[in-house]
């Protein structure tokens, strides 16, 4: 099963348990029913936006204990200012 296969089946999984139970199929408690299911979808987008953005500042915090990479991108940064100087332009 590829990648692409399994996030449509844990998308279609999860949307279907929630509009099983947007729908009442399971019973609830009344007070979850009208106030927690219809703003799950909303809750669930603003977790991931913020698991994102921590992710990516994680990422970037720790961006120094890859060396190999750390080197990479030096000597690429090296090689792009080679080349502008070779073009003429001043990057100091």
């Amino acid at each position: 099963m590829t990648r692409a296969q399994q996030t449509i089946s844990l998308a279609l999984l999860v949307s279907s348990f929630y509009l099983s139970l947007y729908l009442g199929l399971f019973p609830l408690p009344p007070i979850i029913q009208e106030a927690i299911v219809p703003v799950l979808p909303f809750w669930f987008l603003v977790s991931f936006g913020a698991w994102l953005l921590f992710r990516l500042g994680w990422g970037l915090l720790t961006f120094r204990d890859t060396p190999d990479a750390y080197a990479e991108l030096m000597e690429e940064i090296k090689m792009a200012k080679a080349d502008l100087r070779a073009k003429g332009v001043d990057v100091d």
